[in-house]
């Protein structure tokens, strides 16, 4: 157990980003699951959009890698730019 009043505080501030971590990344996989189930690219477009944005602020906050981030913008587009 943390003996200082310092430390304390930084394991309850932890915890609570931590869970907003979890929300955010998780909020974000579903959306991406979403996505990749549309068939038209009418539909896929608006989303795609609202994905992304998504994925880059989770990166910006270190939830998540640069480069994953990058990785899953490059298929998501890959794959919205292969629909009809």
């Amino acid at each position: 157990m943390a003996n200082h009043k310092s430390s304390i505080k930084r394991i309850r501030a932890n915890a609570a980003k931590r869970l907003r971590n979890r929300y955010q990344a998780k909020t974000t996989r579903n959306a991406i699951k979403k996505l990749r189930e549309t068939k038209s690219k009418k539909e896929a477009s608006p989303l795609l959009t609202k994905v992304i944005s998504m994925i880059d602020r989770l990166a910006k906050k270190s939830v998540i890698h640069k480069n994953k981030a990058a990785n899953n913008k490059s298929k998501l587009t890959k794959y919205v730019n292969g629909l009809k």
